[in-house]
């Protein structure tokens, strides 16, 4: 079987096995590249009163967060992560929950509280969502099948233009050799 041929099955049946992981992995990737600009996936940073070390101890930070009831913050247990912006004066604590409550770094105060959906996008976008083995055993599989596809697909685009130019070129190279046989016999 030729190359060519064989290509363009890889590249016809590849396509239609990663169709619907791949449809997920590019729509939950269109919207996380919109996670900064729209707060309905994250919550935007907000600003602390001072931009230093924080003055407040860690403990501290927590328990203020605890008290908003709707984060579900009732010990360490229910907490996801903790992210500190130095920068900003502000942590955000996130709750298993998905709930993201701000605090200023300074004062202590909860500056913002707001559900975050980016993460749940994420999980959707690597296939973690679903069940533990298909982020590797799906999705991790379709990813290596478009690379393949990606691959396949500019062999397929070039080969043609690349045909063309060899023709033109012999054409070419022929024409030559046959004005030399003729100036060269007349």
């Amino acid at each position: 079987m030729k190359l060519r041929i064989l290509l363009r099955k890889v590249h016809h049946w590849g396509s239609i096995v990663i169709a619907l992981p791949l449809m997920v992995m590019i729509g939950a990737g269109l919207v996380l590249m919109l996670k900064k600009e729209v707060s309905w996936i994250q919550p935007p940073t907000v600003s602390g009163v001072s931009a230093q070390m924080p003055e407040r101890s860690l403990a501290e930070l927590f328990a203020a967060a605890q008290g908003v009831e709707r984060a579900g913050l009732h010990d360490w247990a229910d907490l996801d992560r903790a992210d500190i912006k130095p920068g900003k004066g502000v942590i955000k604590f996130i709750g298993e929950n998905r709930w993201e409550v701000q605090v200023d770094t300074a004062t202590g105060e909860v500056l913002q509280v707001a559900y975050r959906r980016s993460d749940l996008i994420e999980s959707l976008h690597d296939g973690s969502f679903f069940a533990g083995w298909t982020k590797l055993f799906l999705f991790l599989p379709s990813g290596v099948i478009l690379l393949v596809l990606w691959g396949t697909g500019l062999y397929l685009f070039f080969l043609p233009h690349v045909k063309n130019y060899q023709k033109r070129r012999a054409r070419r190279q022929s024409l030559a050799r046959n004005a030399t046989d003729e100036n060269g016999s007349g």
